[in-house]
């Protein structure tokens, strides 16, 4: 049996290379030649490696979500619903004002998707109603442990958060400074339900 030649890049750095090319320009923004230029590798390898640009996207969306993005599932950890809120909302508004990373990957990756890219679209919504279905379940909780009132909402507290979370980074996508945005956050926390 032939054996085909081995990779002469590593996977998870060109990963991280592609990641970036998609956060600065979208799904539909990044073209292969971006891609392929970045991530200092020919079409055939990142196809052999990765798959097409949509298999190339969605690893690269894992990537921002177990990396970058990983405050929020941290924040869920938090031992109560208020440090949960707290947690994710100002560690957002620390990771989409950062200079090195150009926004939050999951609003930033669909702000101009057209028909063609409509699977990504879809992506992206079903993993951003993932997310606020996260919080439901946290917020669930913490009613049921008396975190928070019994009369809570979990699913309106779940939208409240996800609205400001996604306001917040399309915010920042259009060069709201970080100060303005800790303002938002501390405004939320302000409205947050006292137990």
């Amino acid at each position: 049996m032939a054996l085909g030649r081995p990779r002469e890049f590593d996977t998870d750095t060109a990963l991280d290379l592609a990641l970036h090319v998609f956060w600065r320009k979208g799904y539909e923004g990044a073209s292969m030649a971006d891609l392929t230029e970045a991530m200092g590798i020919t079409k055939p390898s990142l196809y052999a490696a990765f798959g097409n640009k949509e298999d190339l996207f969605r690893k690269a969306l894992d990537r921002y979500v177990d990396g970058p993005g990983g405050y929020f599932r941290t924040g869920l950890e938090k031992p109560t619903a208020r440090e949960a809120v707290e947690h994710i909302l100002y560690e957002s508004v620390e990771a989409v004002t950062d200079p090195r990373n150009p926004g939050c990957l999951a609003v930033q990756g669909a702000l101009c998707c057209g028909d063609a890219a409509e699977t990504i679209k879809q992506e992206l919504t079903a993993r951003r109603s993932k997310s606020e279905d996260d919080l439901r379940l946290r917020f669930t909780r913490a009613i049921a442990e008396g975190d928070l009132p019994a009369d809570a909402d979990a699913g309106d507290l779940a939208r409240y958060v996800s609205a400001i979370l996604q306001g917040m980074a399309v915010q920042a996508a259009g060069g709201a400074p970080r100060e303005q945005l800790r303002k938002l956050a501390d405004m939320a926390m302000r409205s947050w339900p006292p137990v």
